[in-house]
């Protein structure tokens, strides 16, 4: 009778070994094999004519652009509706619409908001300033241009943890802190803070994993110049000449950094609030 919780749970378990831990682990064993069966570091060695460092930098600062974004839009949308007024319910179906939408129709849509020339951001800018900007000029302003497209596509799955978050707490310790003398922004630090530790992890690692393996939007708005962690996987295993080692030493230095991220979230998040 005791056996019978792990019994159910058991096809559920095999299915994520199966189809989830063992190609990894394999992946993983697979990359530090040379060409000649034996075990090295060869295609590690390898990927430095790759420019890996270059999309490790890459990736990692469009992770962190795209996450402080996502969490600063996440946190204003969800503040408002976390309140009560007319119309909540229109807002609320409206911010969550760009969940919705396809990776690929967004990345079309936001290409022709940042063409170089006659494209809807150059059209507001060229009104102000006069001039015409070419967005896709430097590696730098091609990320954030993806940045921005990424964020406006993600930010919905934040704003709803947040305010899922936000939803739980009493309201009682605002009115408390309101009675302390505590102003808007001091209440938002030592009462709003500290009780979303939790759903701001979930929300971090959520997206953060997304965001380590974005592939689609920046390889239709900027290609593979400049390089990501997974345009660089696929690269190296669509090439006219196929590299498989090297793309799974790649993706095995991409599950590294994930592991990492999410290791360095839970700690800095997981722990029990005061």
């Amino acid at each position: 009778m005791k056996l019978t919780p792990f019994l159910l749970v058991l096809p559920a378990v095999g299915y994520i070994v199966a189809f989830s831990f063992f190609p990894t682990i394999d992946a993983v064993y697979l990359s530090f094999q040379d060409p000649h069966g034996g075990l090295s570091l060869h295609n590690y060695q390898e990927l430095s004519y790759f420019n890996v460092g270059g999309a490790i930098v890459d990736t990692v600062l469009v992770t962190v652009g795209a996450l402080l974004i996502q969490l600063a839009l996440g946190f204003l949308v969800a503040s408002v509706l976390s309140r009560e007024f007319r119309g909540k319910k229109a807002l609320s179906t409206a911010a969550i619409i760009p969940m919705g939408v396809a990776t690929v129709v967004a990345a079309i849509t936001f290409s022709f908001i940042f063409q170089t020339s006659g494209g809807y951001a150059n059209t507001v800018v060229h009104s102000i300033l006069g001039t015409n900007v070419n967005w896709y000029q430097s590696s730098l302003s091609s990320l954030l241009v993806v940045m921005i497209a990424d964020s406006w596509k993600n930010t919905p799955i934040v704003s709803l943890i947040l305010l899922a978050g936000m939803s739980s707490i009493p309201r009682e310790l605002y009115y408390s802190a309101a009675i302390d003398g505590a102003g808007p922004v001091r209440r938002f630090i030592h009462v709003t803070l500290p009780n979303l530790r939790s759903f701001i992890g979930v929300a971090l690692i959520l997206r953060g994993v997304q965001e380590f393996n974005i592939f689609a939007l920046p390889l239709i708005l900027v290609g593979d110049h400049p390089p990501l962690l997974t345009t660089l996987v696929y690269n190296l295993y669509t090439t006219t000449f196929p590299e498989v080692g090297l793309a799974l030493a790649a993706a095995t230095v991409l599950l590294g950094f994930i592991l990492v991220f999410m290791g360095v979230v839970i700690k800095l998040t997981g722990g029990r609030t005061t």
